[in-house]
């Protein structure tokens, strides 16, 4: 047994990824799972859809590279943060699971920081609820769905529905135990966090947490009916995506700011203390005695995503039938765009902002001149400076002088020196396509003794890896652009204030 598989499910995409025991990429298999969007705000999943697509791509991924499943020693999920994935008691989805992109319990999170709940969470839990969070949503479903609330039976994220449904193990790991109800000083779930939102009821449904690179279970039989997996395999407790990426990039250690640029703008810092502060999560690390400091929004990567799904979808589909890439095709206009002046000014608010829901994205200082790359070139930029803002927040209060980039956009060289100029450090890229798979594969490999440790990484990062410096004139250039990028969020927020109430207007009229 000579390789690992790792799943990586995210917001819009499941994967399944063979490694063999020194880091190599065997082969990938990717499915979409949909997005089930009911109402303005709310953003589910169908749970039993999940596990379908995922089971898919892992037959997939054995067949497409010859692998025989019994050379698979190990196998580990990980999977997005927040949301949640609530269980009747015998087990079984109650209803629909709710997607990190959800913002539907703003009215909750804004109540908790009038009313002072905000911050007592932020000194015992280590973070400020926000809007995706368990315990948001939980009280959320409390108020406005009671009989669904009444039958939770168990609390889970989305790695660990996956898990259960390999292994029949249900529990999480310690990294997604934090999201809402641990204590940040001892790093265990807490009756009194429970107990800040009212939530006490929902003690029993917390499930046990195991470190990320455990063994809780093993692949059932009807697993492997589902996978074409050999049944009895091992199953890691798997970890919180996030971890999983810093992991997988080799930025999960001190000094070093790990940065996702995907659906989320993730940028995180490990410390060897507990340092809060509303800027960002204070949550734990893979390792007792470490925190994670993850400063997050929902706003990077996903608006280039909806730019070409919303404005280019014609010309996406003759790219394809051509054969040609959309990307490859814009590449020019984008490149020549950054390299000429503009006042465009994009931020990437379309599922949220570092202030919380209320801001929107737009852009702002178009003229009729302005063309496609001027606009994407804009996007790409405020994508930077969403993520500059979360970054400057860490290395204002932990001393790190280099940074990590993944994410599908990282590929791109364009937006690695982008970064580089914007965050005016380096920026080092790994050639580690499936990030957060190869971390869920060093925790799977770990627990079965195939590595020392979850991070003693078998390759060698500096050697396949590319690291982009900042050009001095580039950063000054963009200095100046991210003040007014700055000032405009601060200036916008009444009007975005107003934007949303004359948003909430307009669907009580069609509603009514």
């Amino acid at each position: 047994m000579d390789r690992i598989l790792a799943i990586d499910s995210g917001l819009t995409v499941t994967k399944a990824v063979i490694f063999d025991l020194a880091g190599r990429q065997i082969a990938v298999a990717r499915r979409n799972v949909r997005q089930i969007k009911p109402a303005p705000h709310h953003v589910e999943r169908d749970m039993a859809e999940l596990w379908h697509e995922t089971a898919s791509a892992i037959r997939d991924v054995l067949a497409q590279s010859g692998t025989d499943p019994a050379r698979i020693a190990a196998v580990a999920a990980t999977g997005h943060g927040d949301g949640v994935y609530p269980l009747d008691r015998a087990g079984a989805p109650l209803g629909r699971a709710v997607l990190s992109l959800d913002s539907r319990a703003s009215d909750i999170v804004a109540g908790w920081q009038r009313d002072g709940t905000s911050a007592a969470a932020l000194r015992l839990t280590g973070q400020e609820p926000h809007v995706s969070a368990h315990s948001a949503l939980l009280c959320w479903m409390r108020r406005h769905e009671p009989e669904r609330f009444a039958r939770i039976g168990h609390v889970l994220s989305c790695k660990d529905w996956l898990c259960l449904c390999l292994s029949g193990h249900v529990g999480t790991d310690r990294t997604e135990a934090s999201t809402s109800f641990t204590d940040v000083t001892t790093q265990a779930f807490s009756t009194e966090a429970l107990a800040l939102y009212g939530l006490d009821a929902l003690a029993p449904a917390l499930p046990p947490a195991a470190h990320s690179a455990a063994i809780v279970g093993a692949i059932t039989a009807h697993a492997a009916q589902e996978t074409g997996l050999v049944a009895g395999t091992p199953v890691a407790a798997g970890l919180h995506d996030v971890t999983a990426s810093a992991l997988g990039i080799g930025a999960h250690v001190p000094g070093v700011v790990g940065i996702v640029a995907g659906t989320y703008s993730i940028n995180e810092c490990v410390c060897e203390a507990p340092t809060t502060d509303p800027q960002w999560f204070c949550r734990n690390a893979v390792a007792p005695g470490r925190w994670n400091a993850m400063a997050i929004s929902p706003a990077s990567a996903t608006n280039y995503d909806w730019f070409l799904d919303t404005l280019c979808a014609a010309e996406a589909d003759r790219a394809r039938a051509a054969g040609i890439s959309l990307h490859a095709q814009l590449a020019p206009e984008i490149d020549a765009a950054l390299a000429r002046p503009s006042s465009v000014i994009y931020h990437p608010y379309l599922y949220g902002s570092p202030m919380g829901a209320a801001p929107s994205a737009g852009f702002l200082g178009l003229r009729g001149w302005h063309g496609r790359g001027d606009m994407l070139a804009a996007l790409l930029e405020g994508v930077a400076f969403n993520h500059r803002q979360h970054v400057d927040a860490l290395r204002g209060r932990f001393d790190t002088n280099a940074a990590r980039l993944t994410g599908g956009a990282s590929r791109n060289p364009t937006v690695a020196r982008l970064f580089a100029d914007i965050l005016d450090m380096p920026v080092t890229v790994t050639e580690t396509d499936e990030a957060a798979a190869w971390g869920a594969a060093l925790c799977a490999g770990a627990a079965i003794g195939a590595f020392d440790r979850f991070d003693a990484d078998p390759r060698d990062l500096d050697r396949h890896a590319t690291t982009y410096r900042p050009a001095p004139d580039r950063a000054a250039h963009y200095a100046r652009r991210y003040a007014v990028y700055r000032e405009i969020a601060e200036d916008m927020a009444a009007t975005w204030d107003k934007l949303g109430a004359l948003g909430a207007l307009e669907r009580e009229k069609h509603d009514g």
